[in-house]
């Protein structure tokens, strides 16, 4: 004991503001030191000013543990972009169908019948089912087929989500140039 004294109080007077590292092998065996322990010690830094004690292997392994978690939110982040990348690109494919439906079809559909929703400039409306905004997209353009199809459509004039729609069942409006409008439920959509 008198030696661990001496040792301490040496190092103490060597350099005051350093700490002791008490370097412990598998065998409990101790030894300090002015310098971090070698490997195969478990290392424990002493600040002589205080008498606090830090386990440096333990706060090494927290350290190795914060930077996993780090990691991981990052490649968490990563993905979330990529999925929200895809749904981009999906509302964007599906606009351009409905503007290659109306192209092709000009007798059929006016120039504005099925103008893309923006992800910018979303209506209040189309804001709260901004999620499905690419299924909406698909469903506007198969609404406005299917009130043509009715044969009471000679012209569909606008196929929007409509007020009527809740998160359980979206609703769309196909108003026609002869004054007839269609309301559609998703479910009748996608039969």
């Amino acid at each position: 004991m008198k030696l661990i004294l001496f040792v301490l109080a040496s190092l103490f007077v060597m350099n005051a503001s350093a700490g002791v590292y008490k370097c412990t092998d598998s065998s409990g065996n101790k030894v300090y030191r002015s310098s971090p322990c070698v490997e195969g010690y478990n290392n424990t830094q002493i600040d002589l000013k205080t008498g606090k004690s830090v386990d440096l292997d333990e706060e090494k392994k927290l350290q190795l543990l914060k930077i996993k978690e780090q990691q991981q939110q990052e490649e968490l982040q990563k993905l979330e972009q990529q999925q929200e990348n895809l749904r981009k690109l999906q509302i964007i494919n599906e606009s351009k169908k409905n503007q290659l439906l109306i192209k092709e079809n000009p007798n059929k559909f006016s120039a504005y019948a099925i103008a893309p929703y923006e992800l910018e400039k979303l209506t209040p409306l189309v804001k709260l089912f901004q999620s499905r905004l690419a299924e909406i997209e698909h469903m506007r353009g198969v609404a406005a087929q299917k009130a043509l199809t009715s044969g009471q459509c000679n012209r569909v004039e606008s196929s929007e989500l409509n007020e009527k729609s809740t998160k359980a069942l979206l609703v769309f409006l196909v108003d026609c140039s002869n004054t007839k409008s269609f309301y559609f439920d998703e479910k009748q959509l996608t039969q």
